[in-house]
């Protein structure tokens, strides 16, 4: 009750310096500025002052129905309340939800349907709640893995590809120009430019520049969920933008050999060691420079 007088003072402009300052304190006071400012720019046609001068003395007279001030507030502040509802509920189901990664963390989550969704460090997803369970699309940008409830049509929309599931458990990553899909339960169908493949258990696709790579995999799960990043025929530089990502670090590399290619693990929890590996594979030497700053020179 108080919050409503306060309100209904505030629209009458009639609150004190202090119920003011409570008031603007309040963690709705923005949203009932926002609803005024916009309610405050209403108009009406002008009105025909003549003919409605004869009307009113060609009616009987009847005692008028007096209305208290205090009630037009208070009617005024319900309409508000329910303008502010219809926002939350819009903002809610309508409005697109982000769900980020940011360098060195990995942020876990569930879907309106139960689904869940690990992203990895450096990565993006958007969705709309609204009509969730007929239309389960989202956008990644990034890498995230995915166990999926059973439903309808599952799909994940990259700017390299999209993956399509009904119900099982698959990472998807897409980085720069590598597309890679790797599917742990049930079937995926992915898309990648005019390609079409169907990934069951245990299988995994790669796009790169056009070229397609086929793997079998023999794991549970993807191996960054348990802090090993996993590199299959990449480059140092593509390897190195994934240490910044995990560690939340900037690597400056000077080096003529960027194109010998590198297959194995490095550890997304001790940097000392995932270097020293860097370091030996390529014969280079890295310095710190800073907390957050490698660089790596040709020995």
């Amino acid at each position: 009750m108080k919050k409503n007088r306060l309100l209904a003072k505030w629209l009458n402009n009639d609150l004190s310096q202090d119920e003011l300052a409570e008031f603007e304190a309040s963690p709705d006071f923005e949203k009932y500025q926002k609803i005024k400012k916009y309610t405050d720019h209403l108009e009406i046609d002008d009105l025909d002052e003549n003919a409605m001068l004869s009307t009113i003395l060609s009616q009987k007279k009847v005692t008028p129905k007096v209305v208290p001030l205090y009630k037009k507030w208070m009617f005024r502040a319900a309409a508000i309340f329910v303008l502010a509802l219809g926002i939350t509920f819009v903002m809610k189901f309508f409005v697109p939800q982000t769900h980020t990664a940011a360098f060195g963390e990995k942020t876990t989550f569930s879907l309106p349907d139960n689904s869940e969704v690990v992203l990895n460090s450096g990565s993006e997803i958007n969705y709309k709640k609204w009509n969730w369970d007929n239309n389960r699309h989202l956008e990644l940008k990034g890498e995230a893995y995915f166990k999926v409830s059973k439903g309808r049509r599952f799909e994940v929309q990259t700017n390299l590809g999209k993956v399509s599931v009904l119900g099982t458990q698959f990472n998807v990553k897409a980085r720069k120009n590598r597309f890679d899909v790797v599917c742990y339960e049930g079937r995926v169908k992915v898309n990648y430019a005019n390609t079409q493949i169907l990934l069951t258990h245990g299988q995994s696709v790669s796009f790169e520049n056009g070229k397609q790579v086929n793997m079998k995999v023999n794991l549970l799960r993807p191996e960054w969920m348990d802090d090993q990043i996993s590199f299959n025929k990449e480059n140092i530089r593509t390897l190195l933008d994934e240490v910044e990502r995990q560690y939340n670090i900037t690597i400056e590399l000077n080096t003529k050999d960027t194109v010998s290619l590198f297959t194995g693990k490095l550890p997304a929890k001790n940097l000392d060691i995932a270097l020293q590996i860097i370091s030996t594979t390529y014969h280079l030497e890295a310095k710190k420079v800073s907390k957050n700053k490698i660089i790596f020179d040709e020995k």
